[in-house]
């Protein structure tokens, strides 16, 4: 079994559409989810008058071609409210079967509230508070600690996760012998995840009927950081298991998040809108194309897994002719965007090469 705080598209369309194919397929499953939402209940409601059921449709552009096919996700058992229903999660936390604790709360999420400096008998307000009341319950029934697996946006998710539950235990006073239970039986992942979700399809055969419906890119990437060889989701062929994640969050960072802030720069002053329409564009798409496998790529090499194909990859993501990605959203803090995603890779490349990478110091000039 599975307790999973949060509800939204993005592990909807993600980890819980994984973990249905491995019940589908695997010997020992890891079991129905249980979803907890916090802000609100109208999701849990929707899931549970679904039963747990919707569908997701995988749109994209993949190896070459159109990718639009839609799958049925039935791995959610049932869907709890957690300011209402906070007996049942507890209920929920000492079940034997609990083997897997996930999250998706939003960067927001990894941090604590003043409300919770005392301990209540109800919900606690912050994610972390939650978490330590379900694990403080898990541990005063004797079970093992379960594996604890963040998927929020921020690298080091799991020891930061940790480092909080622990600050929150020595606000509510907690025991020695349970906060020695928390750091060292339970397991805490680090992870990084890469999916675009980018919600509800347009003109879907299904939207009238699935009010549930999402739709996600063909690409799928779940790197999981831990030694041990029984990660429940190993199986799945989305899941990458490894002793250190830190050259796939330098991967991603350097060439997907590159070329996003790339495009900013390159597109201003031409009236293109969107990262598709840069793709399509005669001069900035092969551009880019260039700039990938020749500056960003180089300095990569021999760093991360095949820097090469996944910028491929990415080229292919940014095609997507089912989502329009606005510029003007990946402008956001644009300068400290550049100062992690661009000026690394110049300072890399001169490093390496004894001179400026081309075309990203033309960015620049």
């Amino acid at each position: 079994m599975i307790l999973q705080f949060g509800a939204g598209n993005f592990l909807r369309a993600f980890a819980d559409l994984f973990i249905d194919e491995i019940n589908r397929s695997a010997d020992t499953p890891p079991g129905p989810i249980i979803v907890v939402q916090s802000t609100g209940k109208e999701r849990a409601d929707a899931l549970n008058q679904a039963n747990g059921c919707y569908h997701v449709a995988i749109q994209g552009f993949q190896d070459g071609a159109v990718v639009d096919e839609t799958i049925e996700v039935a791995s959610i058992g049932r869907a709890l409210h957690a300011g209402s229903e906070w007996d049942q999660v507890i209920a929920a936390a000492i079940d034997p079967d609990l083997s897997i604790i996930l999250s998706n709360t939003t960067e927001a999420g990894l941090t604590l509230e003043a409300a919770d400096t005392s301990r209540g008998d109800g919900a606690p307000t912050s994610f972390p508070a939650k978490l330590l009341a379900v694990l403080i319950a898990r541990h005063a029934d004797h079970l093992p600690g379960p594996w604890i697996v963040p998927c929020e946006l921020i690298e080091s998710n799991g020891d930061r996760l940790r480092d909080l539950v622990l600050e929150q235990a020595a606000l509510w006073e907690v025991s020695k012998e349970t906060c020695l239970w928390l750091s060292n039986e339970c397991l805490w992942i680090n992870t990084l995840v890469d999916r675009i979700v980018p919600g509800p399809p347009k003109n879907h055969p299904l939207s009238a009927i699935d009010p549930l419906l999402l739709s996600a890119e063909p690409f799928a990437f779940w790197a999981v950081e831990t030694d041990r060889t029984d990660f429940p989701l190993a199986g799945h062929p989305a899941v990458t298991i490894s002793s250190d994640i830190t050259p796939y969050t330098l991967r991603k960072v350097r060439i997907l998040n590159g070329a996003h802030t790339a495009l900013v720069c390159r597109a201003a002053g031409t009236g293109v809108e969107t990262v598709r329409e840069c793709l399509e564009h005669p001069e900035i798409g092969p551009w880019l194309e260039k700039l990938l496998l020749e500056e960003i790529v180089p300095v990569l090499e021999g760093r991360c897994d095949d820097p090469a194909g996944f910028s491929r990859d990415v080229l292919d993501r940014f095609r997507n002719p089912f989502l329009e990605h606005s510029l003007s959203a990946i402008a956001l803090n644009h300068d400290s965007k550049v100062a992690v995603r661009l000026q690394p890779t110049i300072d890399d490349y001169r490093e390496k090469f004894g001179k400026e990478p081309p075309l990203l110091s033309a960015l620049f000039q």
